[in-house]
């Protein structure tokens, strides 16, 4: 037992030990990278509410509809728009390109425009290209986001500028931004357009700077505070056409962009099937660094040791509970994971999502699957054991009733008991050759057993010659007792049919003795741990043996309590009174001599 409690407890260490490698490395690895992103878009993207300092003055429709297609031309609308605006906003940011000179009039007066204000922030342009490069090993690369040439807005000189690039995900969503990025020379360091946004803001309004959160590849996550459409928007003709008053303006960020879907500046985000306008993500870029909202990604390391930790610990208790108990566990783990998830999420930090819930209810359901295969397993054993004993057909209905299971040990019950042997079977075999003997065993054997099944009894057991039957255990058995009367009836029929075969056959007669008895009796599995029987002990059972032993060749003996419950539906011959070996008193006895046709059918 020692030994025993030893290798299990051994195996279960294994199989944790397999189910953490196995959860560590997929996390370790970010195999299931989309899926994750997609489960934190759902949780961790929900819109919080727009700052409304933050306004978008938008080249919409009705914008290009009033002042033409989008050109060279808005360079002079741009100058005007600047003007009307005044120092009135805090910044001005410009998501919008103007590369090269163009018309000397518009151009200077957009610079002059930018040079009187003082708190514009225009759009600068990285453009990246492929690159081989060797790092400080000498080991050669890829760099597939070497910079190749900046473009910059040719009223540089007179604002702040960053670059405005926004890098989707291999998905095509946009979940983060670069904040600043080096040439080869690492002298000349760019910085993002929201970056250079929020530190003139803060500088405006003497707000305090709040440290920015970075990933190791110096990317800011964007947790959105709103979705497309969310941030209060006026119409960029409107503006310049002094419909609008400056002031409400007053102390803001004013981000002038696209907002036209012909202009092809949308992006898809997480937190939205519709795409959004780039000058509205750079508003929720904003807003993060306003609201120091910028969660942090936990290490590889570090989530993939939690959600190995989350899985395994599910894992053990699934399989050591049963499913009542570990199926509520593995739903209050999975949801309070994505709970804490979410918390983490809201406070600075963001941990993985698909790995817990792909492998709590993996590893919930690799032990359900596999306690209903071991079960299934041990159901076909008993099965296959019961089918020795007991009728198939009565089996397959006893198990899907689910009352397979017999108690270790003994019970009282009612039973009837049937024992058949054959007579003078130890002289014929000493005249016959043993395959002959075997010949004769096995259709003897064959009918006491299909008589038995018929009726729905179990076998005992044989013994040499000997045939046991009980019935009304295992399981209750209706009519019971005239089941076991019809069962020897139907052997002494059959026996007929064996007689005249053996005769032609081998010269012999075989012929049976019949005694059947009903009382209580003590049956169950009776034995030692690692060999037992199922079986029937006490008086009921001595006394149908001793009726057996009593019986005439083709003769079924039955005692005086079984003729009692059966006497309306058979015909019998009273015997009377006999000793039998070992009982002090005599018992009465019958000799069936038929079963009542109409009766017998039913």
């Amino acid at each position: 037992m020692e030994n025993r409690g030893k290798n299990r407890f051994l195996g279960d260490v294994l199989e944790c030990a397999i189910c953490f490698i196995i959860v560590f490395v997929v996390a370790f690895a970010d195999l299931f990278y989309f899926l994750d992103s997609a489960l934190k878009d759902r949780l961790y993207q929900s819109p919080r509410g727009i700052n409304n300092t933050i306004k978008i003055i938008a080249i919409d429709d009705k914008t290009l509809q009033v002042l033409g297609p989008y050109g060279t031309s808005y360079r002079g609308y741009t100058a005007q728009l600047i003007d009307a605006l005044g120092d009135s906003p805090a910044v001005i940011a410009m998501d919008i390109m103007f590369f090269g000179n163009s018309d000397e009039a518009s151009d200077a007066a957009l610079r002059a425009a930018c040079e009187k204000n003082g708190n514009v922030v225009a759009g600068s342009y990285i453009n990246y290209t492929s690159a081989y490069k060797t790092d400080k090993d000498g080991k050669g690369y890829i760099d597939h986001f070497s910079i190749e040439s900046v473009e910059q807005p040719f009223f540089a000189d007179y604002c702040d500028t960053g670059f405005v690039n926004v890098s989707p995900d291999d998905d095509g969503i946009v979940r983060s931004v670069m904040m600043s990025d080096s040439d080869d020379s690492g002298e000349n360091i760019y910085q993002s357009f929201s970056s250079v946004i929020y530190s003139k803001y803060c500088e405006k309004t003497g707000e305090s700077t709040n440290v920015l959160s970075l990933d190791g590849n110096g990317r800011m996550w964007i947790n959105y505070a709103g979705k497309p459409g969310d941030y209060e928007y006026i119409s960029f003709v409107d503006v310049i056409q002094g419909k609008v008053d400056p002031r409400i303006f007053s102390g803001c960020v004013v981000f002038v962009g696209a907002y036209a879907a012909g202009m092809q500046d949308q992006y898809s985000v997480p937190n939205s099937s519709a795409q959004m306008f780039g000058v509205e993500i750079h508003a929720n870029i904003l807003q993060c660094m306003i609201d120091d909202r910028m969660p942090l990604p936990v290490s590889r390391l570090v989530a993939a040791l939690i959600s190995a930790a989350a899985a395994t610990l599910v894992f053990l208790l699934s399989k050591k509970l049963k499913v009542r108990f570990s199926l509520p566990i593995a739903i209050v783990a999975l949801v309070g994971y994505g709970f804490c998830g979410v918390m983490l999420n809201a406070h600075g930090s963001t941990i993985p999502l698909a790995y817990c819930t792909v492998f709590i209810p993996v590893a919930f359901l690799f032990n359900l699957i596999r306690r209903y295969a071991i079960e299934t397993i041990e159901k076909r054993k008993i099965t296959a054991a019961f089918k020795k004993y007991v009728a198939p057909q009565v089996v397959e209905e006893m198990f899907k009733k689910g009352g397979y299971q017999i108690k270790l040990g003994g019970e009282n019950r009612h039973i009837a008991v049937l024992f058949v042997d054959i007579r003078g079977f130890t002289p014929m075999s000493e005249s016959l050759e043993p395959e002959q003997v075997v010949d004769i065993l096995n259709s003897y054997l064959n009918l006491t057993t299909n008589s038995i099944f018929a009726n729905g009894g179990t076998l005992d057991k044989f013994i040499g010659d000997a045939t046991m039957a009980v019935f009304n255990a295992p399981f209750d058995l209706d009519d019971y007792i005239f089941r076991a009367v019809k069962t020897a009836w139907d052997i002494v029929q059959g026996s007929n049919e064996i007689e005249s075969k053996y005769m032609e056959k081998y010269g012999k007669s075989v012929s049976f003795g019949v005694g059947v008895n009903c009382g209580n009796a003590v049956v169950g599995n009776i034995g030692c741990d690692f060999r037992m029987d199922y079986t029937a002990i006490g008086d009921t059972v001595n006394t149908a043996a001793r009726l057996e032993a009593n019986a005439k060749r083709g003769q079924v003996l039955i005692s005086e309590s079984v003729y009692e419950q059966v006497k309306d539906r058979i015909e019998v011959e009273p015997i009377g009174e006999i000793p039998l070996k070992g009982k002090s008193k005599g018992v009465f006895v019958y000799s069936l001599t038929n079963i009542k046709t109409d009766e017998a059918d039913t």
